[in-house]
């Protein structure tokens, strides 16, 4: 890892030297919170008022949610992957281990009361990743990331879609931040374009839809067509 890299944020587009930024305890939402923060798997204590999170997908997308403080940030050692879970007809993002990758994203401040955000991710499990992301904020000393479990994925004979209003708020999210730079990390660092989306622009089935600029829709559409994804009317 550059040196530049070390104990800070770095910027870049899925090359550790560019200058572009582009686990184990498992989480359920009705664990008492102080179960949740009390320990990190290392056995270190965890901070009581406040924990952040690492957001790879929809929450980089600032208006998908009401946590103002976040930073950029990298997590090494883990890339996203297009995941069917048991627990609804749809395919998810997620974030799988992986030592020869890392993901751009944001980490959130999210109050250690709040519960929210474990409702709003029930589909995934938390899993300590402190020492795996690179970010400037100074008070971040407990990360979690969100993930589905393979013992919760469920492939099946046929897969889930994708839900392009899912895509889109991805990709708005990581163009706002990032650039285009930061889409194009997105599409390249995930697994799983294989599995057919379904476009539910005109009728948008994820509840956090948001409307995009003409721009953001091309720039999903292309990509989804540079990666040779089929895409299925709704």
């Amino acid at each position: 890892m550059p040196e530049s890299f070390r104990g800070g944020c770095s910027f870049g587009t899925g090359n550790p030297d560019s200058p572009y930024v582009d686990g184990c305890e498992p989480n359920a939402a009705i664990r008492h919170r102080q179960d949740l923060y009390s320990m990190a798997c290392t056995g270190k204590p965890k901070n009581m008022s406040t924990e952040f999170v690492f957001g790879y997908g929809s929450l980089v997308n600032r208006a998908t949610h009401a946590y103002p403080d976040v930073h950029a940030a990298r997590l090494t050692g883990w890339r996203r992957q297009w995941r069917r879970s048991a627990t609804r007809p749809v395919t998810y993002l997620s974030a799988v281990p992986d030592a020869d990758s890392w993901i751009d994203g944001l980490i959130l401040a999210v109050p250690a009361a709040d519960t929210a955000l474990d409702q709003r991710e029930a589909a995934y499990t938390r899993q300590d990743v402190t020492e795996q992301v690179h970010h400037p904020a100074p008070n971040a000393a407990n990360i979690d990331v969100f993930a589905i479990q393979w013992s919760a994925s469920d492939p099946g004979p046929q897969p889930y879609p994708i839900l392009l209003s899912y895509i889109d708020v991805v990709v708005q999210g990581y163009f706002q931040e990032y650039g285009e730079p930061g889409v194009r990390h997105f599409f390249e660092t995930t697994d799983g374009w294989d599995t057919p989306v379904l476009n539910d622009r005109a009728d948008p089935q994820y509840p956090r839809n948001k409307t995009l600029t003409p721009h953001e829709e091309q720039l999903t559409d292309d990509w989804l067509a540079r990666l040779a994804t089929v895409v299925k009317q709704g």
